[in-house]
């Protein structure tokens, strides 16, 4: 049977024969989060203690844009700080991005093999 392509992706990534329902460990091009994922993370990744790997990360603000209160402008506004308490290249502010997950596609990611 073939592979799906997060199959193909996983295996290519871990070095093991990946499959549906395997928990593998893999290699990450990027991680990516938005306005409304990112404030949880940075929480977690507060309390790791750890410098980020800056390269990897990619902060793209999109689904309050524009902002529709006070609190959606308080979650743009942790990005907006994180970004540069970490100075982190990969962020795509109000008016360079778009819909997170196509400009991960478009824009930061790296071209597929295979």
């Amino acid at each position: 049977m073939s592979k799906t392509i997060s199959e193909k992706i996983l295996s290519a990534k871990s070095g093991v024969d990946a499959y549906a329902g395997q928990i593998v460990e893999a290699e990450i091009d990027y991680v990516m989060a938005n306005d409304v994922t990112a404030p949880l993370a940075f929480q977690e990744f507060e309390a790791l203690e750890c410098d980020p790997v800056r390269e990897k990360i990619v902060l793209i603000p999109d689904h309050f844009v524009p902002n529709k209160d006070i609190a959606s402008a308080e979650q743009a506004a942790q990005m907006r700080r994180f970004v540069q308490k970490w100075k982190l290249p990969n962020y795509y502010e109000v008016g360079r991005g778009g819909v997170c997950h196509q400009v991960m596609v478009d824009e930061a990611s790296p071209p597929l093999d295979g």
